[in-house]
């Protein structure tokens, strides 16, 4: 008997809901749209308290001094020779190509096609790391300004360490999408786990023989083993064998290459800004480690409500589309941006409300003081305005894709992207970090407007489709909620005799409980469906 039977044999003696658990579980699972959307945001969701032990362990050993500086910095030349040479082509375009030759019958073409595309990007891929590798130095110097040269040189090291998981995040995206287009998520849910674990178990093992290459060597690691090896094995179950061709005349190959081009020519500030951030932090002193902080602590429930909603829809999308089936296709979109946007606009007042308190009991202490989480505290605050920008704008963009247009999304997000450079720049110059997370606000609001308007636009999605009314009450629920919870969170430093950690998370889990409450409160007085369905899922109606 094989592991695939004696796994089926498990499950089918299993109780109930524990058999339903572990059936949604399985690598071969059929996902639909609602149960792919809930693993990959509890995959997301635990992926994301993983990074917070990232940062907390970087931020307690290392703080916002010279190793924490050159680590957050050394991700991006690797990061941006990933997206200019890939420009997420792997897990977009390569989904829209392969769904449409699974419907039409036509599956081997369409592993040919994936050979042919990944043995030409690893040949490409592979010669950009190599000329990085030798260019590092010079990029480092030009694009952080205000790195001595002893912080400069660190962050070369470590860069250099960093470039080689690329070839892991690609090959690792096309073997996935293979996954994808048979609507299995179950293993995109575990990869960002072992690549989060890669890096923490690195940093643990090796700090005191590697110092904070540790967290680099454990990174490199982490991408191998995870969104490689696992999505490689994923493929290699359901029939898909790598073998090198090269024919730049391979149907597959040549539509990629036209989808493809312009995410790799464009730019989305979606992924400049922390490029941009970087850049103009780097010239004052732990600007780049308390900026990377906060923006990583704010991604934590973005990476719930807008990565995981995002990843899950593309699939069902392209199928709607490539069956030409546009209402549907409208119908879906408007109503995931709908969702994703009320829930930004809820998470975000609980973000900016519980934030300063949730920062520091995170990351102070070690050679984090308490100077630094009030500071970094701050620009989590301003991140935390735009949550419901970028929850949307995840929907938006994909949208696109799953219509095969690349070429619209890409021109507008470079034009904005262009547009907001002399924003980030004026911003910094009259307000320093904190001018920094005002210009991302606003260009992603930007962003994300422009990318309704565009579809809009060409009849593909009505704005007047979204759900206005519920938005209104969740922004309205939010606005209250928030300001009651901040207001009882001030009021109690003053008068609770706790301090430190304790009082941290007395504020957490009391603020949490009270927030909840309102909400339910606010949100069923005002009308909304959204307390009724989360009991329902919850299995608490009635």
């Amino acid at each position: 008997m094989n592991s695939s039977e004696d796994a089926g044999r498990a499950v089918e003696r299993a109780p109930g809901r524990l058999k339903r658990l572990l059936l949604v579980l399985r690598p071969g699972h059929s996902h639909t749209a609602y149960t792919a959307t809930v693993l990959l945001m509890a995959s997301a969701l635990l992926s994301r308290l993983m990074g917070l032990v990232r940062v907390k362990y970087i931020a307690l050993v290392f703080g916002r001094g010279m190793e924490a500086d050159a680590l957050n910095a050394a991700f991006v030349l690797p990061d941006m020779i990933s997206y200019f040479l890939v420009g997420g082509a792997a897990s977009i375009s390569f989904v829209t190509i392969l769904t449409r030759y699974r419907d039409t019958g036509r599956e081997e073409a369409g592993r040919r096609s994936l050979n042919v595309i990944l043995t030409t990007m690893l040949l490409v891929l592979g010669g950009a790391i190599v000329l990085a590798e030798l260019a590092a130095p010079w990029f480092i110097q030009w694009w952080f300004p205000g790195f001595d040269p002893v912080k400069t040189g660190l962050c070369v090291g470590l860069t250099r360490i960093l470039l080689p998981a690329q070839l892991c995040f690609f090959a690792g995206g096309v073997f996935g999408a293979v996954l994808l287009v048979r609507k299995q998520f179950s293993v995109q849910a575990v990869t960002p786990l072992i690549y989060n674990l890669g890096t923490i178990l690195g940093g643990v093992l090796l700090a005191k023989k590697l110092g904070v290459s540790s967290l680099a060597v454990g990174t490199l690691a982490g991408a191998l083993l995870g969104p490689f090896l696992l999505n490689w094995l994923g493929a290699w179950r359901v029939g898909t064998r790598y073998r090198m061709v090269l024919d730049w005349q391979d149907e597959g190959f040549r539509e990629w290459v036209k989808l493809s081009v312009p995410l790799m020519v464009g730019i989305s500030l979606v992924t400049a800004d922390n490029w941009i951030i970087a850049h103009f932090a780097s010239v004052t002193d732990g600007a780049v480690s308390m900026m990377n902080y906060a923006k990583q602590l704010f991604m934590a429930p973005m990476a719930v409500l807008a990565q995981a909603a995002g990843a899950a829809s593309m699939p069902f999308f392209a199928n709607l589309w490539a069956q030409e089936k546009r209402y549907e296709f409208a119908v879906e979109v408007a109503d995931s941006v709908s969702r994703v946007a009320a829930l930004g606009m809820l998470a975000g007042s609980a973000m900016i409300a519980m934030g300063p308190a949730l920062v520091d009991l995170l990351l102070l202490g070690g050679r984090f003081r308490a100077a630094d989480t009030a500071q970094t505290a701050a620009y989590f605050t301003v991140f935390s305005l735009a949550v419901c920008f970028w929850a949307a704008q995840s929907i938006y963009s994909r949208a696109f894709y799953a219509a095969g247009n690349t070429m619209t999304p890409m021109v507008a997000g470079t034009v904005i992207t262009l547009i907001s450079l002399p924003m980030y720049a004026g911003l910094n110059r009259w307000h320093g970090a904190m001018g920094l997370a005002v210009a991302s606000d606003v260009g992603i609001g930007m962003q994300t407007l422009v990318l309704a308007w565009l579809l809009h636009r060409k009849r593909m999605v009505s704005l007047a489709s979204l759900d206005y009314k519920e938005l209104g009450r969740c922004l309205l629920a939010g606005s209250v909620a928030g300001a009651v919870v901040w207001a009882a969170i001030a009021g109690s430093a003053r008068v609770v005799p706790l301090h430190g950690r304790t009082l941290d998370g007395a504020e957490l889990v009391v603020g949490g409980v009270l927030w909840l409450v309102l909400m339910d409160r606010l949100l069923d007085g005002l009308g909304s469906a959204l307390p009724g369905v989360a009991r329902k899922r919850l299995g608490l109606a009635g």
